[in-house]
């Protein structure tokens, strides 16, 4: 019986080969659209589990309020972990993690890479796979481990371990292990690791517990629950800072490190996890589309099987081989759509994998796959194939064999809905996905405060910040530049923070206002081209107090309530050993974060007081940019010869910053495309059950008078009214959708009325046009053909 119904199977596709290239293709398009996605998934959820001992480490973070509202963050103080490590018993091992930037050279070979400095304790705690060495290769003081991609880079194929490898021109260290190279779902980037002892020898390490700049993970021993360890570590900071620090400190899971890193109100409750979780939805979507896509090609050919359905009734099959055979045909379609599925998944990966930034890999050859493929099949088949058994199942065979088999009105009525459904979703998908871009749109035409354009930086590494001043006067005197400023960071970037800041009128409440701290040496009015609202520029070249000046922004001057800022002494610190400075000039706010934020927190930039890392030079207009940067690479190349010159466009920084909503913006208009595409295959499919069911109504209006205009008309009108429904459904929850994505964003955009507007007339258009094949052929028929068999 199986082999006759497989055979069934065969013929009916064979026999309906436009209806079978169209069902399969759009289940193929659903499937593969949710294989992708779900691969995406599987990545994220994937991220920093694939430590061995992952349920048992945490990240270090800390908690406090700064104008009366709860804020967390990663950022830990140095001395955390050697407290921990000694005092605390649940504590099995801990570790300090530091990104770091060096030149690393191996005879003529000098690369410019991304490593970071780690207590000995990281290995042991992670056990990332090695290559080569163990989990004590940090142990010493002179040794350096290696990535397997670096250590290649480095020697070739020649041997690495036991090697030297010379670190920023000046310290030597003896390759003692060699890893694997990092998978892409670890939330670490670094090329080697040096160890902690090296940061200390540099006088960049310190005993400060108001000085949050490194990371901290813990590895808890097991039957440590995570609540009794927080309990124990809450005032951790309070306690050893004497009082002076009002900072909670508490854990994260590692497995939740990635996913849930966005603090709101103090509690870390959101991040990625929001994005996995609409893109989640939409793969459910998506296949579900496709499968009602299924039910409605599958009840469109409805009446061709019907005496099918009545002769083997009669000859005294049961409903339940028919559900089977039925339900099995649809499994067997499932099949073929997935094979065809996994091709294009295949096809399209490398440009997936570029729109999501990530680099997925389908692995064959694992059992799992295939376990996962075959579930995903015959779930697809049950699901898509379900309704049209029990429906075609259900047919009388008294009826269909005397030729009075009609098709009811539920049926109608049902598949209306699926149609509704499939449109609802498409137009959401459409109106989601124009409101991100237009929220994009709102953030990139926001005042950034400053001239982005042929604005440059590199950093001072090596030789750079000893002959700094001659780099300043050669860009300026060769035309490369026509303002160059020193700074502790980058423009675009959030390095640096601080409070307990006092002033003149200010309150204790005032020494939890959180200050961006920002430092440069003179010129950073012009070379940024900011906007001085009163008073003068930082110049420690002309007015040499300045090393200890300030510029306030504007957000600093209000919410510091200064009423005359210019003339103003700021401090901080004890008696003994406090710092002071006096204020000289206010700017214009500009933006350093996020875009999207309404608030600019409150800025001090400094005289070079901070560690200045950064040089910034505006291009010369009257050059080329090519003939510009020439310029400048050989003046850093002449005082800086072993050093690479690097350097990054402000204008490509700053539009960086939109790189996560470009993403999903990106990804929401590509699913958009594929389910409108497959809601258009249904939709062709129920105009062409219409025009089927309607051919003889058709041909006795033709017959009486009725023109092809008013008859495409009659047939479309439907259509347009299921649309017309479906926006109805479709623009609330959208609305409801994205006012919950906007509320991540304090500068936000206003939804409007166009975007609906827009969203439901393409849908229309894209609606009417799928239809108009199919109506206007069944007008333009002969009626003598579809009017003879009566």
């Amino acid at each position: 019986m199986f082999k006759n119904y497989v055979k069934i199977a065969v013929r009916n596709l064979l026999r309906s080969k436009s209806f079978s290239v169209i069902n399969i293709s759009g289940l193929a398009i659903g499937m593969a659209s949710a294989l992708l996605i779900l691969l995406w998934i599987q990545n994220e959820l994937s991220y920093d589990r694939i430590y061995p001992r992952t349920d048992r480490i945490y990240a270090l973070y800390n908690r406090d309020k700064f104008e009366g509202k709860p804020r967390a963050w990663n950022n830990t103080p140095k001395p955390l972990a050697t407290v921990l490590q000694k005092d605390y018993p649940g504590v099995e091992r801990v570790a300090r993690f530091s990104n770091i930037t060096f030149l690393t050279s191996v005879g003529e070979v000098h690369l410019n890479t991304r490593g970071a400095f780690v207590d000995s304790g990281f290995l042991d705690i992670f056990r990332l796979p090695m290559v080569k060495g163990d989990a004590g290769a940090l142990n010493g003081p002179k040794g350096i481990v290696l990535t397997r991609g670096f250590a290649k880079r480095l020697f070739g194929n020649g041997e690495a371990m036991g090697k030297t490898v010379v670190i920023d021109s000046t310290a030597s260290f003896m390759v003692t292990g060699i890893l694997e190279d990092l998978p892409p779902n670890t939330s670490f980037a670094f090329d080697y690791l040096l160890p902690w002892a090296f940061m200390t020898r540099l006088g960049w390490d310190d005993n400060g517990w108001g000085n949050n700049s490194v990371y901290t993970y813990v590895l808890l021993k097991p039957g440590t629950t995570q609540a009794s360890f927080d309990r124990q570590i809450r005032n951790i900071t309070i306690d050893h800072s004497g009082g002076r620090e009002t900072t909670e400190v508490f854990t994260q899971p590692m497995s939740r490190y990635h996913l849930y890193a966005r603090s709101e109100n103090g509690l870390l409750v959101g991040g990625n996890i929001k994005t996995v979780r609409l893109f989640g939805v939409i793969a459910a979507f998506i296949l579900l589309i496709a499968c009602i896509n299924f039910m409605n090609l599958s009840t469109a050919r409805s009446e061709r099987r019907a005496r099918e359905v009545g002769v083997r009734k009669v000859i005294g099959a049961y409903r339940g081989f028919l559900i089977a055979q039925f339900i099995g045909e649809s499994i067997l379609i499932s099949g073929l759509a997935f094979l065809v599925a996994m091709g294009l998944a295949v096809l399209c990966l490398d440009q997936f994998n570029l729109l999501v930034g990530k680099q997925l890999v389908i692995h064959f050859n694992e059992p799992r796959l295939w376990f996962f493929s075959l579930g995903f099949v015959l779930f697809t088949g049950l699901l898509a194939g379900s309704y049209p058994a029990f429906y075609l199942s259900s047919f009388q065979p008294v009826k269909v064999l005397k030729g009075t088999f009609r098709k009811a009105d539920g049926l109608v009525s049902v598949r209306k809905v699926l149609v509704v459904l499939q449109f609802s979703f498409a137009i959401i998908l459409i109106i989601c996905t124009l409101i991100i871009y237009k929220q994009i749109q709102y953030g990139e035409d926001r005042d950034a405060g400053y001239d982005r354009h042929n604005l440059v930086y590199a950093f001072t590494q090596g030789d750079a910040t000893k002959y700094y001043s001659s780099i300043r006067s050669e860009l300026l005197s060769s035309g490369a530049a026509v303002a160059v400023t020193k700074t502790s960071g980058p423009v675009t970037q959030h390095w640096s923070d601080g409070w307990d800041y006092e002033w003149d009128g200010s309150t204790q409440a005032d020494k939890k206002i959180d200050f961006i701290q920002f430092a440069a040496d003179a010129g950073f009015v012009n070379t940024m081209g900011a906007r001085l609202v009163a008073g003068r520029d930082i110049d420690i070249y002309k007015y040499p107090t300045d090393s200890t000046a300030v510029l306030l922004n504007e957000a600093a001057v209000r919410t510091m309530r200064l009423k005359n800022p210019v003339g103003a002494n700021i401090w901080r610190g004890t008696a003994a050993d406090q710092e002071k400075w006096h204020v000289v000039g206010v700017i214009k706010d500009f933006i350093l974060e996020s875009p999207f934020a309404e608030r600019i927190a409150p800025m001090m930039i400094a005289g070079p007081r901070l560690f200045c890392q950064v040089i910034h030079f505006k291009l010369n207009p009257a050059n080329s940019i090519s003939a510009d940067i020439e310029k400048a690479q050989k003046i850093f190349k002449h005082y800086n010869p072993r050093y690479p010159f690097e350097y990054v466009f402000t204008d490509d920084a700053y539009a960086r910053k939109f790189k996560e909503e470009q993403q999903v913006g990106s990804l929401s208009a590509l699913f958009a495309g594929l389910t409108i595409l497959i809601s258009c295959l249904g939709l062709f499919a129920l105009a062409a059950y219409m025009a089927e069911n309607r051919i003889r109504e058709i041909g006795v209006r033709k017959v009486l008078g009725a023109s092809v205009t008013s008859i495409t008309t009659l047939l479309a009108r439907e259509f347009v009214l299921l649309v017309g429904i479906a926006f109805l459904i479709a623009a609330p929850v959208a609305w409801f959708a994205m006012d919950q994505w906007l509320e991540g964003y304090g500068y936000r955009v206003d939804m409007g009325w166009t975007v609906f507007a827009v969203s439901g007339l393409l849908a229309l258009l894209i609606a009417v046009a799928t239809v108009s094949y199919q109506s206007i052929r069944a007008a333009v028929a002969n009626p003598v053909k579809s009017l003879r068999a009566e």
